[in-house]
């Protein structure tokens, strides 16, 4: 018996992804007998259902929920998951994703993940299980498993939020690394010289931190990645947890004269906080936060921040996802949408 297991990369939505057909033939039993080891295994050996279980976890195959369901049939469901819909800044994403996808004769279904012991690869297995007409997730940071299953479903799927030169399949994002090397090259335009980060400790935010340290080091602000303050808090971000960081902040580098927040919250907090300590803003301290939240032109004084365009990201990947569905080739499968510095009052 050949003991490589079958390809995962298969084009996708044609000739289709993984099927119970190569995990029977990688463990060396019939498609029905590979059926009864994931359905019903009280019927098959101890020893049968070890090797099925064993070319189930080395192809990354997710059984196909839908009873009854065709190979061929299409669903005109897909799949999006979020870190978390409590917040407001994946929801302009989300809002557009829905409206395109409904124009184009699609429904949406939307699933959280979290961000601390991320639930991603439980839901991965939910969604491939019922195969959607397409995913879209928000990230490129996934697990192991979670990327050949991705690649074994054969689904298409879009990563967003992101950029990277090797997606799973698709991609829609902006680089958040550059992204916050405009806020430093911002901020020493404006004449600030003691930067410090207040930020959520999820993946993204933690790259935007590294961009900023860099060039914070390329401009001569600091000399080593140790001198720049930052302040850690739990992600989803919060207005409370703003107040607390700046408050730490000036305990750590009482002369900070600007202040880079992972998100709107965040910044909101830290303006709340600067009011009620009577610190002027930005005449002692520049503020920056992160997403152009709907408030942010609507906070004394107005925030500035980076702005990334929700509404072209889902709109741009609800279009890979139909066009891939039905067939049409996705001629440009990494797409950069960029982000753009907003200044107002607070900087």
């Amino acid at each position: 018996m050949d003991s490589a297991p079958p390809s995962t990369r298969r084009q996708r939505r044609g000739s289709g992804g993984i099927t119970l057909g190569d995990v029977a033939r990688l463990a060396g039993v019939s498609p029905i007998t590979a059926s009864r080891a994931l359905n019903t295994p009280a019927q098959v050996s101890p020893e049968t259902l070890a090797r099925v279980h064993e070319a189930v976890a080395r192809t990354g195959y997710v059984p196909n929920r839908l009873a009854g369901g065709l190979a061929s049939a299409r669903s005109r469901l897909v799949a999006a998951v979020v870190p978390t819909i409590a917040g407001p800044v994946f929801m302009e994403m989300v809002q557009s994703l829905t409206s395109a996808l409904a124009d184009a004769g699609y429904q949406l279904m939307l699933g959280q993940s979290g961000y601390a012991d991320s639930r991603e690869d439980a839901l991965l297995e939910a969604i491939i299980g019922r195969r959607p007409d397409g995913i879209v997730l928000t990230g490129i940071m996934h697990s192991a498993e979670g990327r050949r299953r991705l690649l074994a479903s054969g689904i298409p799927v879009v990563e967003t939020w992101d950029l990277t030169p090797t997606p799973i399949d698709m991609l829609v994002g902006f680089s958040h690394t550059q992204a916050a090397a405009a806020v430093v090259q911002h901020l020493h335009a404006r004449g600030r010289r003691r930067l410090a980060l207040l930020s959520g400790d999820d993946e993204r935010a933690l790259r935007r931190n590294r961009g900023f340290v860099d060039e914070a080091l390329r401009l001569g602000l600091i000399a080593e990645p140790a001198e720049l303050p930052v302040h850690l808090v739990p992600a989803p971000t919060t207005l409370g947890s703003g107040r607390a960081g700046l408050a730490r902040l000036l305990q750590l580098a009482p002369a900070t004269d600007a202040v880079f927040c992972s998100s709107d919250l965040l910044a909101l907090g830290v303006l709340t906080e600067a009011a009620a300590r009577g610190i002027e803003v930005p005449g002692r301290l520049a503020v920056v936060g992160f997403g152009d939240l709907a408030f942010a032109g609507d906070t004394h004084p107005a925030l500035s921040t980076v702005r990334i365009d929700g509404t072209a990201i889902g709109q741009r990947a609800a279009r890979c996802i139909v066009d891939r569905a039905e067939g049409r080739p996705v001629e440009q499968k990494v797409l950069d949408l960029g982000f753009q510095v907003i200044q107002r009052a607070s900087s």
